[in-house]
């Protein structure tokens, strides 16, 4: 792979590979850019745990300081917590060190604007814009740069506290869970023992050294989830949670060992607000599995698809109005409590779910819609994405077809989504059917297509 494919810049930020294409000067230069773009003021800089994080952090420090940002450093931090903590200081924006799933030599910038929120793609443009004509660049004189200052709220108790108002603590300390999690020693290390703690879970931890070195592939999916699936099953726990490395997606496994799959994650807390809130619309992307759609229309909710990407469907959930929404990768997006993916507010909402029900994980899923997602990417050039996705438009041109982000088709009891990836340099496919070896002759008949 070239090292321009190393390095992907979009929707979700920026990622590269630490010493390949994110160097010290780029990252230092489009820190300069984004405090250029906010016109100074307080930025909030967290970071997951990647050994490479401590570089990238000062490259940060210099190019907001020199455009006269002063820096509240949160260090190692969850994502979500550090999108709230720039709505809680009434910050100007954040940047948030985290290339999430990447493998470890990756790593990455995402930008946060005042309202808690990641940009959206016309705000990125802007920043790109500064960032292509360094002339412009603010650089403050010496008695105007910015510096460092201290938070004057805590992360953890600010964050944990919004999330308790929504739902009943006392319940779910009633019930003594039992939970084994998977942090992949990642953010989610430091935060979420401290977390389940005070709902009072009985804790079984693994992989809860901040260390940032993944003792296996970081995306939280079944096949990345054996020990944690082995732990639930040995400690008879009642659920197992993961997260990924900056703690934004989750994943569960219930009592039986069984990964429900990430998908589930989104369709199960969606089934539990949506039987005591009513919403009118729900927002979802367009890779989303259908179970989150069934369960929302149970509801009498109408399901908006958006782009795939964090910021878009958030920004869909603003226009829309949405009580609740997200993304089938284990992203649970609650307004009410952070406009982003957050699996401190998933984890809440599936363990009062527990604590209410009283009645087991895989009882409950069983009263979910059933279907099966198989997914597949592969490495391509950039110019052989654009004509991949040119052959499966024209093949099936006949089919009920989505061309928003990609193409996605569907039909009656199954669908594809074929798309580049806005994270790697990658295509993507995403085909869900009632059955696994349903999706997975789809999965196999595109790639035969389009390779």
């Amino acid at each position: 792979m070239s090292s321009s494919e190393n390095l992907k810049i979009g929707v979700s930020g920026l990622r590269g590979v630490v010493g390949d294409t994110l160097t010290p000067e780029l990252i230092l230069n489009f820190a300069q850019a984004f405090g250029t773009y906010l016109n100074g003021g307080t930025v909030v800089v967290g970071r997951d745990t990647r050994p490479t994080g401590i570089m990238i952090k000062y490259s940060i420090f210099s190019g907001l300081i020199s455009s006269g940002c002063k820096i509240v450093d949160l260090d190692i931090c969850p994502t979500p917590t550090v999108l709230m903590m720039v709505k809680e200081l009434k910050a100007a924006g954040g940047i948030v060190i985290t290339a999430s799933h990447n493998p470890l030599q990756w790593n990455g910038l995402k930008f946060v604007k005042n309202t808690g929120m990641f940009l959206n793609p016309d705000e990125n443009n802007k920043l790109l814009q500064i960032y292509s004509d360094k002339n412009n660049f603010k650089n403050n004189e010496w008695a105007k740069l910015g510096n460092l200052i201290k938070s004057s709220k805590n992360p953890e108790k600010t964050h944990f506290g919004k999330i308790f108002k929504h739902v009943d603590k006392k319940a779910i300390r009633k019930a003594k869970l039992k939970v084994a999690f998977d942090c992949v020693n990642g953010a989610g290390s430091v935060f979420t023992p401290l977390f389940l703690k005070e709902l009072g879970c009985r804790l079984i931890p693994i992989n809860t050294k901040p260390d940032g070195i993944f003792p296996h592939t970081p995306e939280p999916v079944p096949e990345n989830l054996k020990d944690l699936c082995k732990l639930v099953k040995s400690k008879k726990a009642d659920i197992g949670f993961a997260q990924d490395p900056d703690a934004d997606r989750l994943a569960i496994v219930d009592e039986n060992g069984n990964p429900i799959g990430e998908e589930y994650t989104l369709a199960l807390v969606l089934d539990y607000i949506l039987s005591k809130k009513r919403s009118s619309k729900v927002v979802l992307n367009l890779s989303t599995s259908r179970a989150s759609e069934d369960v929302a229309k149970k509801h009498d909710c109408e399901v908006i698809r958006t782009k795939v990407g964090e910021a878009n469907v958030a920004e869909g959930m603003i226009e829309h109005n949405a009580l609740i929404g997200g993304e089938g990768n284990g992203g649970v997006i609650y307004p009410a409590i952070n406009f982003c993916r957050d699996s401190f507010v998933g984890m809440a909402f599936v363990l009062s779910y527990l604590a209410e029900s009283k009645k087991k994980l895989s009882e409950i899923i069983k009263t979910l819609p059933q279907y099966k997602i198989v997914k597949a990417k592969f490495e391509l050039p950039k110019s052989k994405i654009e004509i991949a996705l040119k052959t499966v438009k024209e093949k099936y041109r006949n089919e009920k077809i989505t061309t928003i982000d990609g193409i996605k088709i569907d039909w009656n009891d199954s669908w594809a989504h074929i798309r580049a990836s806005n994270t790697e340099p990658v295509i993507r496919i995403a085909a869900e059917a009632r059955t696994n070896e349903q999706a997975e002759q789809i999965v196999e008949k595109i790639c035969r297509e389009i390779i």
